[in-house]
This record gives C-alpha cells, structure tokens and sequence, in this order.
C-alpha cells in the first residue's frame, strides 16, 4: 500500500534518532518516497549526510533557508506529502505541536499542514509519564494526530520503562494503516471502553474500577491497523487515542444509545465495565444526613448493552466480542457468559485484587470462542490489543 507514497519524515533530537535511519530504508523497501526535515537537536545524533544518503533525497534542516523560503519551502513541503511523520517525537516536539508553537522548520511545517500527523514518542522514562507531557498528548489525540508507542524497555540512560520509540517495522505498519492500508482498512469497528456512572444523586455516584485502558488500547490498535473505529467511553482515567471517533457518556443508558447509534459495524468490541445496576429513582438534590439512618436506595437493572447487540437480527456485527472480568472460576464463568449472551467471543479476564489487572498496565486474557478456551499469556494491554486487533482482521478477512 505505500507504493508510490509519500511520508515527510521529521527527525526529532535524541538517542533514538539512529532508529529513523533504519525506518527511511524500510519506508523505500516498500516504494515510499521520504523527504527528511532533521531538527538542529536531531542533527546531534545522526548527520545530514547519513540522511540524505538513505533517503535519495536533500535534507531540509533550516526554516531561514534564502533559497528554500524564496518559495515558501516550509508551507510547499507541509501539503506535498501524503502523511507526516515525527520519529523520534520528543518531550519537547510534542509541546510545541500541542501549544502550536513554530520557532523552526519542524515545528512551522507541523502547524501549517493540511494532512495527517503520526508521532512516535521517545523519551525518558519519567518525561513520559510526567503530567504535562500526557496532558500534551491527550491534547494531540484529541486534534487527531496519531499515536505509535512508545514500547516498554532499557533506556539509553539506564532507566527501564516506557519511553523507548516503536521500532521502524511498527512504525511502517502505523504508516500502512494511516495511509489508508493495513489488514482492517475499509472496515467499522464499535469500541465501548472505561466504567459507567451511575447518579445517586447531584454528587455521589456508583461505578467501578476500571481505568478504561485495555479499551483505549484496543481501540489504537484497531485503528492502527485500517479500521474505521467508533470509541464510546464512559468517564475513564485514561484519554481516548487519536485517529477514531470518540462518543463520551456517563451512563449505561446513554452507552447503550451511543452503541445504537454507531451501527451498523463490521465488528463490535464490548470492552466497557458497565454497571450492572442503577439507583432506580436518582434524587434531584443532595440527600443529606438525617436521623432515620442511611437513605434507602431502590436499584433497577441497567440494559445489557452487549446480549441486546448479540442478539440482533439483521445489522448484526459479524463478530461481536464481549469481555468478561472474574474474580474466580474464570474460564467457567465466561463460557457460560458468552452461550448467554449470544456473542461470538468472550476475553475473560482475573481481576482479584491480587492480579493488579484492573487498573493496571497489564492483563492476562483467555479467549473463549465456539472452539474452545485459548489462554494468552500476561502481557502489557497494548500487546493484548495488537494480538486481538490481529484476531479480528483474521475473522473478518
């Protein structure tokens, strides 16, 4: 699919830079033609010339360029190509983009396009998880930019953790998919991710601990992979991904009309902790202490939004997938859950609070499906996501 395309490949100033080199000669393996912009920091780690060479192509490196800005270099080179790519995207490149800040050539150029971003962040460990940065990345998403890594590894300075840049093929693959290919390009997926939020009244609720991230990351890899995702999230800790559709609700009512309304789908993927009950009859104001003791709350069962889907006739997903979060006899459990609910398959999943799955980073899934159980074995939610999103391409192939 990048036969004959072209990516601007924006190479930001850090240890990783090296890896860019690596994915200009994998981009031109498979016909892609790459324009290198190389930040003045970038140009600490990998030379102009080493850049050129792989690429075939001149390098731009200054936004004062007389001959270049004669003819407005910076604004000609932001539309001529088909996607733009930051590889390595660092702390400091994905502020400005999320400031719209423009004091140089990569940083002007990212403001003043009209196509399609994808970054692939690396840094340190703790610049990664620090506040700001994942306030700026929310922001990126949510403008749409796309999102590859980073991965989970040895740092360059001794650290361990995410921060490390996705390496070049998974970054190939991330350009395949935001070009309009990869193995699930032309299909709509339903997500439904994150708790819901059932009012008790103005300001107590009942919910659960979930943290939405599994959903979030199945959502990316879908993504990431071609699909056309629709992302319905109750209020989750983690922010949605770039690149798909976000539908936000706070209840199981409005989830399930935010799912009525995102069909049909090829696929529907029901990784959402809804609840299972609400207070029949939420009160208007704040219930206040009183000398009768504890207020009596009346409860009514909440739709269930994933046997109401299954169970449809015609504008039925071809394949519709639940999850199921058990605390013991897990396999059992969700194998008599997916005959109930009528869907094809079912991720079960331990949340006992020993595991650390619900809220964690990781999970250790069992896909029970018409043939049987397959157990996964534990691993980050974003090697979950990519090994189902994998699964689903397969079904629907």
């Amino acid at each position: 699919m990048l036969d004959g395309k072209h990516v601007l490949l924006v190479i930001g100033g850090g240890i990783a830079a090296y890896k860019a080199l690596d994915l200009i000669r994998r981009l031109a393996e498979r016909g892609c033609t790459v324009t290198p912009v190389l930040t003045r920091a970038g140009a600490e780690f990998v030379t102009p010339l080493s850049v050129s060479a792989l690429a075939g192509r001149k390098v731009f490196t200054d936004l004062f360029d007389l001959t270049d800005e004669a003819e407005m270099g910076h604004i000609e080179l932001s539309r001529a190509a088909d996607l733009i790519v930051v590889a390595p995207a660092t702390a400091n490149l994905m502020a400005k983009m999320a400031a719209g800040m423009s004091d140089d050539l990569a940083s002007t150029l990212l403001l003043a396009t009209d196509k399609d971003v994808l970054i692939a962040p690396a840094m340190n460990v703790r610049m990664w998880e620090h506040a700001a940065t994942q306030r700026n990345l929310a922001t990126l998403r949510a403008d749409g930019v796309r999102v590859v890594g980073p991965n989970e590894g040895g740092m360059a300075c001794g650290e361990y953790g995410p921060g490390r840049m996705a390496e070049p093929l998974e970054i190939v693959a991330a350009v395949d998919a935001a070009l309009g290919g990869g193995p699930l390009a032309g299909r709509r997926v339903l997500v439904t991710s994150g708790p819901t939020h059932e009012p008790i009244d103005p300001v107590r609720y009942i919910a659960n601990r979930s943290s939405g991230a599994q959903g979030t990351a199945i959502a990316r890899a879908l993504a990431q992979a071609g699909a056309e995702v629709v992302f319905v999230t109750g209020p989750a800790d983690t922010p949605p991904p770039g690149g798909v559709e976000v539908v936000r609700v706070e209840t199981a009512r409005e989830m399930e009309a935010a799912v009525r309304r995102a069909l049909p789908a090829d696929a529907a993927i029901f990784a959402a902790a809804v609840a299972d009950w609400r207070v029949a009859s939420a009160s208007d104001r704040k219930i206040k202490k009183g000398a009768g003791g504890p207020p009596r709350l009346d409860f009514a069962e909440n739709p269930d939004i994933l046997a109401g889907v299954a169970g449809m006739g015609e504008g039925r997903p071809r394949l519709v997938v639940g999850f199921a979060a058990e605390t013991h006899d897990v396999v059992a459990h969700a194998t008599a859950k997916r005959v109930r609910k009528g869907c094809d398959w079912i991720l079960a999943n331990d949340v006992s609070p020993a595991t650390g799955i619900m809220g964690g980073t990781e999970n250790a899934v069992t896909l029970i499906t018409g043939e049987g159980a397959e157990p996964w074995p534990r691993m980050g939610k974003a090697d979950v996501a990519e090994r189902l999103a994998a699964r689903i391409a397969a079904a629907l192939a």
